[in-house]
C-alpha cells in the first residue's frame, strides 16, 4: 500500500534576499540552522515525522536557509574509541528532495565527496536548482583513506558540469595556516566558508584576522564566514567534541564538568561567542554569519538550540 506523506504548512521565507544572493554579494548577517538526516535504519513513517517536527519548530525563526550534513565514518582520523557509535544516515540530498519539500528557503547540502562515484556527484549537481540548492564539499578525513572521488576532482566536476552551483568550503580554526587553505579553496570556486563548531573564540579570531589581512595583501575580497555554534549539554557530548578535534578551552571544560547545569553554562558561553565574533568581524569588515547546529536527540537540548537560534537572530538585528 502506498503511504501518502502528511501535508505540512509551507514555511514562509523570512528575508527579502535569498541565500545565494547574500553569499554571492558577501553580505553579513546570514543565519542558518543545520540538522543531520535521520539514521538509515529509521522507519519511513518516523522519517516523515522527524522532518515535519523539524520544520515546525524552526518555522518562527528568520532563517536564510538550512544546512543538511553528510556524515562519514572518521575513525581513520582518530584511532581512539568513538564516544558515540558511527551510524550511517540518510543521504542529505535524498532527504531534502523526499521529505523537506515544505521548506521554502534554500538548503546547503554537504557532500563527503569520497563516498560517491564521479557519475553520482555529476548527476546530482546537474539536476540541482542553484536558486534552491548550494553545497559544501568535504574531503577525506585523512590522507590515507580510500575515496571514490577526491575533493579536487569534485571541484573540477562542478566547474565542468554545474558552475552555477554555489559552492562553499569548511574552515577549521584549529588547523595551522588555515587561512591559506581557505584562499586556495576560494581560488578553486568556494564563495563562502562554514566553520567547524567553535568553542575557542581566540583561535577563531586569529583565523579571521589572518584571513582578512592575507586577502588585503593579495587584493582579494574576503568571502562570508559562517560560524557554527552548538550547545554542549552533557559530559558525553564534551567528550565527543574533543574526539572530533574541536578545541574546547580548559577553563570551559572545567566549568562544564563542575556545574550543575552544563546546558545552561554552554548556552551562556555560546551566546557570548556569537557577540564577540559579530563585533570582531564588524570591526575588521569581514562578512560573517552564523550556523546554529542541532545534532542532539535530547528534548532539552533541541529546545535550547531553537532558543539559541532565535537569540542569535536578535543579535543580528532581526
Amino acid at each position: 500500500m502506498q503511504i501518502t506523506a502528511p501535508r505540512v504548512p509551507r514555511v514562509k521565507a523570512m528575508t527579502h534576499r535569498r541565500l545565494p544572493q547574500l553569499l554571492a554579494e558577501a553580505r553579513s548577517g546570514v543565519l542558518l540552522f543545520s540538522v543531520t538526516p535521520p539514521k538509515r535504519s529509521t522507519a519511513e513513517e518516523r522519517v516523515k515525522e522527524i522532518a515535519e517536527v523539524t520544520l515546525e519548530r524552526i518555522s518562527g525563526i528568520p532563517l536564510d536557509g538550512l544546512i543538511l550534513y553528510d556524515i562519514d565514518d572518521e575513525s581513520d582520523r582518530n584511532p581512539q574509541e568513538r564516544p558515540f557509535p558511527f551510524l550511517a544516515t540518510l543521504d542529505p540530498a535524498r532527504y531534502y528532495e523526499t521529505h523537506l519539500g515544505a521548506w521554502a528557503q534554500p538548503v546547503i547540502i554537504y557532500r563527503c565527496v569520497g563516498k560517491y562515484e564521479e557519475a553520482e556527484l555529476r548527476d546530482w549537481m546537474i539536476r540541482s536548482d542553484p536558486e534552491r540548492v548550494l553545497s559544501v564539499f568535504v574531503g577525506a578525513s585523512s590522507g590515507g583513506k580510500a575515496v571514490r572521488t577526491g575533493l579536487r576532482r569534485a571541484q573540477e566536476l562542478r566547474d565542468e558540469f554545474r558552475p552555477e552551483l554555489p559552492l562553499g568550503a569548511v574552515a577549521i580554526g584549529e588547523r595551522r595556516d588555515e587561512h591559506l587553505r581557505m584562499l586556495a579553496k576560494q581560488e578553486r570556486g568556494a564563495s563562502f566558508f562554514v566553520s567547524q563548531v567553535i568553542y575557542h573564540v581566540n583561535e577563531t579570531k586569529n583565523l579571521i584576522s589572518d584571513y582578512f589581512y592575507e586577502c588585503r595583501a593579495r587584493g582579494v575580497q574576503p568571502r562570508t564566514m559562517i560560524f557554527t555554534l552548538s550547545l554542549c549539554g552533557s559530559l558525553k557530548t564534551l567528550e565527543f567534541l574533543r574526539w572530533l578535534g574541536v578545541d574546547v578551552p580548559r577553563w570551559l571544560q572545567n566549568s562544564l564538568r563542575h556545574t550543575a547545569d552544563p546546558l545552561a553554562e554552554s548556552y551562556k558561553h555560546t551566546l557570548d561567542i556569537a557577540r564577540d565574533l559579530r563585533d570582531f568581524c564588524e570591526h575588521l569588515g569581514v562578512p560573517y554569519g552564523f550556523n546554529i547546529e542541532s545534532v542532539s536527540i535530547r528534548k532539552a537540548e533541541i529546545e535550547a538550540t531553537t532558543r539559541l537560534a532565535a537569540d542569535v537572530a536578535t543579535l543580528l538585528g532581526r
